[in-house]
């Protein structure tokens, strides 16, 4: 992003809905952010659709703040949404509730993808309403990630394949992209606030009808992750565990309760 160039906007005053939003949950990412902001509107701006991008700094002690609302003066497509409280699940719900786009994308804050991909998720939720970026679905590919990492991952998948959604093979790939309506009725009823959030929204995708495809990435680790081996893994087997009984014990709605969903809609 050109610091020296004076504010612009990618939707029109006939058209105030983007086609497509970008919701950026960040947690601690003044060193992570800039770049990524300069990449992703790199690569949007070369795009024929109107586009927003949505920060949600959550719980920040450091200047993540700041880097967002310089580049909010910047750029009016880019807003900043604020929250107290940490948790990337709560940062998710927030920016795509608050999200305008007829498509709403969630992407890390290390973009740890080639934005060029974005396209191939367009592309792809054309013929469904949910798509998940995944690192093991066939043709994906991994650099540079430490064994001990994948091993963690993919013993973390296999538990929730049994326990919840059997045939996902990455639920936890922060990439994914959801139709504007199957984004309002998900997150709606989603109630994890932490790294889980994503089996919830997945498991809750599958139980309402809403079509889910698997989208095979390169990916590359970054080291400077915010997962946190041994404490965040034995919370998040716990909250596969909180989805299952959540929905033994009737806490999610049925899907004609949801707000916005039509009769005619309901699976």
């Amino acid at each position: 992003m050109s610091r020296g160039e004076p504010a612009i906007s990618h939707t029109d005053d006939a058209n105030p809905t983007p086609y497509l939003s970008v919701v950026i949950p960040a947690f601690n990412e003044e060193r992570r952010l800039p770049d990524t902001l300069d990449r992703l509107e790199a690569y949007l701006r070369l795009q024929a659709y109107s586009w927003e991008i949505v920060v949600v700094a959550n719980g920040c002690s450091d200047r993540t703040e700041d880097v967002a609302k310089s580049a909010t003066e910047q750029n009016d497509a880019i807003r900043l949404v604020s929250l107290r409280d940490r948790g990337k699940g709560l940062a998710s719900k927030a920016g795509a509730l608050r999200s305008r786009g007829e498509i709403i994308f969630l992407c890390d804050a290390d973009l740890s993808m080639p934005p060029e991909t974005i396209e191939q998720f367009l592309e792809a939720i054309r013929s469904c309403d949910l798509v998940a970026g995944s690192r093991e679905a066939p043709g994906a590919h991994r650099y540079d990630e430490p064994w001990h990492r994948h091993l963690m991952g993919r013993v973390f998948n296999r538990v929730v394949q049994i326990l919840l959604i059997p045939g996902v093979r990455d639920t936890q790939c922060g990439f994914k992209a959801l139709r504007h309506r199957a984004a309002r009725e998900l997150f709606g009823q989603q109630t994890i606030v932490g790294w889980g959030f994503d089996v919830e929204l997945l498991y809750l995708a599958r139980k309402y009808g809403f079509t889910v495809r698997e989208l095979p990435i390169e990916w590359y680790f970054d080291s400077d992750t915010r997962v946190r081996p041994g404490v965040d893994s034995l919370r998040m087997f716990g909250e596969v565990l909180y989805v299952r009984l959540s929905d033994a014990l009737g806490h999610y709605r049925p899907r004609r309760d949801l707000p916005g969903t039509r009769r005619e809609d309901i699976v």
